[in-house]
């Protein structure tokens, strides 16, 4: 890759990946996912503890239904209402990206998500049950809902702040109090305004939101999202983000985290229901067949390529300094030390790589020969085999993730070798040119 190509493409890219990475709603979407992450979390360990593959054999089959009811109030008050934790987050963290007291903002968005949510569960051949909220609606199937709510209340909400339309108290009111009477206003416009949206959907057209913005705009992105296009499309951006500096998961994830994370919630239902899920893709496919192999372009391969078969003191270096690192998938010390970025002798196997072994996984899953990932949520630290096994709750899981190390190896060897004789032999100049 020559430098005019070099420069034409820093140009084109360089200012959308600068853009999409200060772009406040990505970042607050970002920023709300992460506050549901710790909860993940605490549901996924229950549920990798109900589905150990061993327990039918050293339980009955009553104490293992009564062990998996008693656990599966975890991943249902963490997991299965995920939606209410991203929409108070949204609320909250936009509000303070404006400078506006936060928690108001985070409640009165998940308020007015409540307003748009039918309380009324319909069961096929059975009268309707009033005044209650199905669980599949503060999950994945209203997840895009409420998204979209938290934003528009969000905004609602600090530009009337902004605006200085409030009710001001005395200075010897208590400052909870005070604060309280100043977002009555805003919160009444807000909460109004979605209230009338909602008796115009409900009257006028006698469906609701949810299903309205599910069917227009979730499933179809969804749909598209679980695709093996779209996803080789975004790890190819990914790497090449990269490449030129940029944190490509953090510009990328912000843009695709709300398919992959309702395409796991998805999974994650199915699976506690009916032991089988219904997406390969998933955020649990893209961080641990990816990312979960030693860092973004699974580089732990890479390391173990110069470590046993390289000759360069300069990459062996490199390597060592990255190996603790690399198996709890951080590999800036890689990325920047070996270097990745603005190295073309490496731009092929940094790009090729993973996309071949995305490719890989998605067969190996599709075609059933590996299970995919259930939905649990793995901590992304969490070393390679040992990820895979959890995500999937399968050793096959873990032996995926072997032979995608193998590829990634096999991929990138011949580059190494290229670059490992070059080194070597400056190595040599250098070292006769001392001696004499």
């Amino acid at each position: 890759m020559n430098q005019s190509l070099f420069e034409k493409m820093s140009k084109i890219l360089l200012p959308i990946a600068g853009k999409l990475n200060n772009n406040r709603y990505l970042q607050v979407l970002r920023d709300a996912f992460m506050l549901a992450f710790p909860l993940t979390i605490f549901g996924s360990i229950a549920v990798v503890v109900a589905n150990l593959p061993f327990l039918d054999k050293v339980m009955s089959e009553g104490s293992l239904n009564t062990l998996r009811t008693i656990l599966n109030v975890a991943p249902q008050s963490t997991m299965g209402v995920m939606t209410i934790f991203v929409v108070f987050g949204i609320g909250y963290y936009l509000s303070k990206s404006y400078d506006v007291e936060g928690i108001f903002g985070g409640a009165i968005a998940l308020a007015s998500f409540f307003i748009l949510t039918p309380f009324i569960l319909n069961v096929e051949g059975k009268e309707a049950v009033q005044n209650v909220i199905p669980l599949d609606r503060l999950g994945a199937k209203g997840m895009f809902l409420g998204m979209i709510t938290a934003f528009i209340a969000g905004e609602i909400y600090r530009a009337i702040v902004q605006k200085n339309i409030t009710i001001k108290m005395p200075a010897g009111v208590p400052p909870a109090v005070a604060k309280s009477f100043s977002a009555l206003i805003p919160a009444v416009v807000t909460l109004t305004f979605f209230l009338v949206v909602n008796i115009v959907i409900t009257q006028a057209f006698h469906t609701n939101m949810h299903d309205v913005i599910y069917k227009l705009v979730q499933a179809p992105l969804v749909g598209l999202g679980s695709g093996i296009i779209p996803t080789l499309i975004a790890i190819f951006v990914t790497q090449i983000l990269w490449f030129f500096g940029l944190h490509g998961q953090i510009i990328i994830n912000s843009v695709m985290d709300p398919i992959w994370n309702t395409l796991s919630l998805e999974n994650l239902n199915a699976y506690t229901e009916t032991g089988k899920v219904p997406h390969v893709i998933s955020k649990q496919f893209i961080e641990i067949y990816t990312v979960g192999m030693g860092g973004t372009g699974m580089t732990l391969a890479v390391i173990a390529a110069i470590l046993f078969f390289m000759r360069s003191k300069q990459m062996k270096q490199v390597a060592k300094l990255g190996l603790g690192p690399g198996i709890f998938n951080v590999n800036e010390p890689i990325i920047f030390g070996l270097p990745v970025v603005m190295n073309p002798l490496i731009l092929v196997p940094w790009i090729f790589a993973p996309m071949v072994v995305t490719f890989v996984t998605y067969l190996a899953m599709s075609s059933g020969l590996v299970p995919p990932p259930t939905g649990v949520t793995v901590p992304w630290t969490v070393p390679i085999f040992i990820n895979g096994i959890m995500a999937t709750n399968s050793l096959a899981g873990g032996l995926l993730q072997i032979v995608n190390f193998a590829i990634v190896l096999i991929i990138w060897f011949p580059f190494l070798k290229f670059i490992d004789r070059m080194n070597v032999q400056k190595e040599q100049e250098e070292s006769a040119k001392q001696a004499s």
